[in-house]
C-alpha cells in the first residue's frame, strides 16, 4: 500500500470528497496541518515516510529530495509553479514531477483587470470616504486612457493582454523568449524592452515564472524607471519583486500605488508597512480563485499522482462524476 504525504491546503479542506477515491487504488495518506506551505524542515520530518506527495508551494529543495529518496517516486503539484521545487534533484533521482499547465488563466487574468479598473475607477477609495461619511468625488480616469506594460506574454500575460485591449488600452509587453507573431499581430501588443517598457506604462503587471532571470526583477533600480503616476501590479510569484525596495519606492511616491496577491514571504507577516498603507491593494495568494479551475486540478492533480505511482487510474473518470 503507497503512502502519500498531502500537503495541497487547496484539496485538504475537501478530502472527505476524495478520501474514496484514494481508498479505492488503496492509497494511505499523512495529512498535516498545513497554513500555507511546507517549509523544507517541516518536511524533513516525514522523510522515508511517504512514496508520493501532493502538494502546493512547499519547498522541496535539493536536501528534502535527497532525503526522502529512494522511497519518494512522484511529487503532484496542486497548480502550475514548480519554482519551489528542484526539478534537477527531481531528474537526477528519478522522482516524477506532475503539474497542471496553463491552470490558472482565466482566473488571474480577470485578477489584474479587476486592479487595474478599481485603481483607474477608484472604486475602493470612494467607497471608504463614504463610509467615513465624506462626500469626496475622487478624480478616475478610464482604462483607455491608459497604457499597460505586462512582464511575461505567457498565457496568462496573453489573456490580460487581450482583456486589456478589449478595453481600448495601449499594451507593452516584455518576455525573455520569442512571442508568436500571429498573436502580436492579432492582440496589437507591442513588444519592447524592459526599460522602455518601465517608462511608458501607468499599469504594470507581472506575469512571468519565478526564475533565476526574474528574482527580484522589480528592484529599486527598475522601479525607479517607472512613472510616478503608475501602479504595479503582481500576480505571479513573490520574490520576483523585492519587497522592501517595493515598499520604499511606495513610501517614497516613486511609483503612485501597487495591487499585490503574492509576497516573499507568506503569510504576509503582520508587521508589514503593506498592510498599513492605502495606496496598495493586498490579497492572500488567491488569484486562482475559480471553482471551475479548482475542479480540474484536483483530479488532475490524482491523475498525475497515480500516473508517477504506476498505478491505473483509468477508473477516475468515473469516480469524478459519481
Amino acid at each position: 500500500m503507497p503512502t502519500v504525504l498531502m500537503t495541497a491546503p487547496y484539496m485538504i479542506p475537501f478530502l472527505d470528497r476524495f478520501k474514496p477515491v484514494f481508498d479505492k487504488y488503496a492509497i494511505d495518506l499523512i495529512v498535516p496541518d498545513v497554513e500555507e506551505r511546507m517549509e523544507e524542515d517541516d518536511l524533513l520530518k516525514y522523510a522515508g515516510q511517504f512514496d508520493g506527495a501532493i502538494c502546493g508551494d512547499d519547498r522541496y529543495a535539493a536536501r528534502v529530495l535527497d532525503a526522502c529518496a529512494p522511497r519518494l517516486k512522484v511529487i503532484s503539484k496542486w497548480g502550475t509553479g514548480v519554482d519551489s521545487i528542484d526539478a534537477a534533484a527531481c531528474s537526477r533521482l528519478g522522482i516524477t514531477l506532475g503539474r497542471t499547465p496553463n491552470a490558472f488563466t482565466t482566473a488571474v487574468a480577470d485578477t489584474v483587470l479587476g486592479y487595474m479598473l478599481a485603481f483607474a475607477r477608484r472604486g475602493p477609495w470612494m467607497d471608504a470616504a463614504m463610509k467615513r461619511g465624506e462626500w469626496q468625488k475622487i478624480p478616475g480616469k478610464t482604462l483607455s486612457e491608459c497604457t499597460l506594460g505586462v512582464i511575461g506574454v505567457g498565457n496568462i500575460g496573453k489573456a490580460v493582454t487581450r482583456r486589456a485591449r478589449a478595453f481600448g488600452m495601449k499594451v507593452y509587453g516584455v518576455d525573455i523568449i520569442d512571442i508568436d507573431h500571429v498573436f502580436v499581430s492579432e492582440s496589437g501588443i507591442q513588444m519592447t524592452a524592459l526599460d522602455s517598457l518601465l517608462s511608458n506604462s501607468d499599469f504594470v503587471s507581472v506575469n512571468c515564472d519565478l526564475n533565476p532571470t526574474s528574482r527580484h526583477l522589480i528592484n529599486a533600480d527598475t522601479l525607479a524607471r517607472m512613472k510616478p503616476n503608475a501602479v504595479l501590479i503582481n500576480t505571479a510569484r513573490g520574490p520576483i519583486v523585492h519587497e522592501t525596495e517595493l515598499i520604499s519606492a511606495l513610501q517614497n511616491k516613486q511609483i503612485a500605488g501597487a495591487a499585490l496577491d503574492v509576497f516573499e514571504f507568506e503569510p504576509l507577516p503582520k508587521n508589514s508597512p503593506l498592510l498599513k498603507m492605502d495606496n496598495v491593494m493586498l490579497a492572500p495568494h488567491n488569484s486562482n480563485s475559480s471553482p471551475t479551475a479548482w475542479e480540474r486540478i484536483h483530479w488532475n492533480t490524482i491523475k498525475n499522482l497515480l500516473d508517477g505511482l504506476g498505478i491505473d487510474g483509468s477508473g477516475l473518470a468515473v469516480l469524478h462524476n459519481s
